[in-house]
């Protein structure tokens, strides 16, 4: 469900501003690109849930982004994932059902992590990846039986076949329903991800033969294209080339998320481009080889990295190039050398973050001993888990009041009308696709720049620029 701290963009989103008339309408146009190009892609736990079949049990999905929840039906349950950073407005809403006599189910990747914090919010928790639980969930509902708590004791073999189904779904909300993942699980250990906290080190495989037939029953209802969800298609070099090898003949746009080792194995980038791929998210991170490293990130040197990115370039696959500016060894310096990156390699579409601490990984717990978080380490609602809303902690080598200035004359520069023209025009392919993101982030940069200079001055009016502080103990 939309969160109320950010986790869907910054929060003057559709809010008007007194500004001048070119930078009304030039706000204005690009509202309606990215109204019109809406990429929102459905919940796939949620589509994998409702694909479970259990006798005389009728299950809907309600996507609260699109949709209003229907309480003036009788339902007999009512199942809320709970996401990082929608904790307070799911609790509330679970508190409205209730109030109203429903039973509410909690879940997700929130009550994985925090079981502790979400009992008394629900009548029934569901712990851990829920593919094999569920049918037992609602096999108990059918008879009266619901448990306080289903756990989940280890994690759900996916070679065991299984088909999703798109039959809960509203397919007019999204951007593509075609939505597919073939393995969890990460064999990385980045101290700020969260994918291997919640799905384990080891990479899970489905059946090539499971997905190549889910791949086609997606396209008798929806043409369009398809993302891959892995989170990393690449992972297991030996599986991927034989599913995307299988899947040539089905004639797909496909995008997914890669590491950019990608590019140094021809043979697979092959078979990526000739299945369809027409754009690859690659996690770069900081160009300080150092700051990877302070944060475990070790698979992708830094040396590596541009030669890689032209790879699959010429590969005629767009790169969507992550970069997080701020980890451990960051300076200001970073600036000028992801501009200097950027230029070199034709990133199609950069994404330059801020570092978000999440509440169970290793970077929340490290940033709180260390008395860097700016908030309490026990108030999950006060962090916001968006890409570019406000700083939720003190950089380790660049004090607030220069880095926040120095983060914002880089988004400034970067995302910029001309740039996302120039990008579009150099892109290998999706060119319609880079230019709806290139604009959609001048305009949420912008937006995310009057935050944080919001923010600067707050702490500046506080005395609290310089200072660090620890807050509370967990």
């Amino acid at each position: 469900m939309p969160a109320d701290s950010g986790v869907d963009g910054p929060s003057l989103l559709g809010e008007s501003e007194r500004s001048g008339f070119l930078r009304s309408l030039k706000d204005g146009v690009l509202k309606n690109v990215i109204k019109r190009a809406q990429f929102a892609i459905p919940p796939l736990s949620l589509m994998i849930l409702s694909s479970v079949d259990e006798p005389s049990v009728e299950q809907h999905i309600c996507d609260l982004r699109f949709e209003t929840l229907p309480v003036d039906r009788p339902w007999d349950m009512i199942g809320i994932s709970v996401q990082t950073g929608a904790v307070k407005p799911t609790f509330e809403l679970s508190a409205l059902l209730r109030a109203k006599g429903f039973k509410v189910v909690l879940g997700g990747p929130y009550v994985t992590v925090f079981p502790e914090r979400c009992r008394a919010h629900g009548d029934v928790l569901v712990v851990g990846e829920a593919d094999l639980i569920w049918k037992d969930v609602l096999a108990d509902l059918k008879h009266g039986s619901l448990q306080r708590e289903y756990r989940v004791k280890e994690p759900p073999d996916l070679s065991l076949s299984s088909r999703v189904k798109k039959n809960a779904l509203e397919l007019r909300h999204y951007f593509t329903t075609n939505v597919v993942q073939t393995t969890r699980g990460c064999p990385y250990n980045c101290d700020f991800c969260s994918v291997h906290v919640m799905n384990g080190h080891k990479i899970r495989h489905r059946n090539v033969s499971d997905v190549v037939r889910e791949v086609e029953d997606f396209l008798e209802k929806d043409q369009r294209i398809f993302f891959f969800l892995d989170d990393t298609v690449n992972a297991d070099e030996e599986y991927a080339k034989r599913l995307f090898r299988e899947l040539i003949p089905f004639n797909i746009t496909w995008v997914g998320q890669a590491t950019t080792k990608l590019g140094e194995n021809k043979r697979l980038l092959d078979v990526f481009a000739r299945s369809g791929c027409g754009a690859l998210l690659v996690g770069i991170e900081s160009l300080a080889e150092e700051s990877n490293k302070a944060h475990h990130k070790f698979h992708n040197p830094v040396e590596r990295q541009a030669e890689c990115i032209r790879s699959i370039r010429e590969a005629g696959i767009c790169v969507y190039g992550s970069f997080i500016y701020g980890l451990d060894e960051d300076t200001v310096k970073q600036t000028a050398a992801i501009e200097a990156f950027l230029d070199d390699t034709g990133i199609d579409v950069p994404g330059i973050n801020l570092l978000r601490p999440i509440p169970g990984t290793g970077v929340f717990d490290r940033l709180a001993d260390e008395g860097r978080l700016l908030h309490d380490r026990n108030d999950h609602d006060s962090f916001r888990f968006s890409w570019g809303q406000e700083m939720l902690y003190r950089p380790k080598k660049i004090p607030l009041e220069d880095f926040i200035p120095s983060y914002t004359a880089l988004t400034k520069r970067v995302f910029s009308i001309r740039n996302a023209l120039r990008r579009t025009v150099h892109a290998p392919t999706l060119r319609s696709a880079v230019l709806m993101f290139n604009l959609f982030y001048v305009h949420m940069y912008n937006l995310s720049r009057k935050d944080l200079t919001r923010q600067m001055e707050k702490l500046e009016e506080t005395g609290g620029g310089g200072k660090q502080v620890t807050r509370g103990s967990q």
